[in-house]
């Protein structure tokens, strides 16, 4: 048996302990598209972030902020396998190093497509590019709205959850982290 067929045999078994009968038609195949969706969203596993980022690594001797902003995330968290979504802003300051622009987004997502904490998330995309490009600093901002806080527990729809990590200059000159929450608080649309 396959991971896929693994996974939908759980899957099935969850159902029955749930009350339900997987033998009805609408459950039939609930338990193979369940184990296919959640392939695909865990599938950042499977991806490593430095080699995302020096697949497109190039010698640059640009040395201002470069930000992509607006990444859209969608993640599970960990605590209860619901989703969260949200925009992941990042920004670095190369030295003497730059990488393809898609990379950024690209390590967003593969950390995004494990079960995750929002916290931790944003930390491990900082530092993956901090790893992988030396870079003079690094800013990550997530904001993300999380299903955990709004269909459970607490039900807060209108609430969401903001997440910094900064590294180099931006932690150490006011003026570039300044520039950088400027930066992303505008909207060219």
């Amino acid at each position: 048996m396959d991971k896929q067929e693994q996974i939908a045999a759980h899957y099935k078994a969850i159902l029955e302990l749930l009350g339900e009968d997987s033998e009805r038609e609408g459950l039939l195949k609930t338990p193979e598209r369940v184990a296919r969706a959640m392939e695909f969203m865990t599938k950042g596993y499977a991806e490593e972030p430095i080699e995302i980022l020096n697949s497109a690594r190039f010698r640059e001797e640009y040395k201002q902020m470069v930000l992509v902003k607006d990444i859209e995330i969608y993640s599970l968290c960990e605590h209860h396998l619901l989703p969260f979504y949200g925009r992941a802003h990042v920004a670095y300051i190369p030295n003497g190093y730059i990488t393809g622009l898609s990379k950024i987004a690209r390590v967003v997502e593969c950390f995004a497509r494990r079960l995750q904490v929002q916290e931790r998330m944003t930390v491990q995309i900082r530092d993956s590019i901090q790893q992988a490009l030396n870079p003079l600093g690094v800013a990550v901002v997530v904001e993300a709205a999380h299903m955990c806080m709004q269909i459970r527990g607490v039900q807060k729809q209108n609430s969401a959850t903001t997440t910094s990590a900064f590294t180099g200059v931006f932690l150490k000159e006011q003026k570039t982290r300044e520039e950088f929450m400027h930066l992303i608080a505008n909207r060219l649309r």
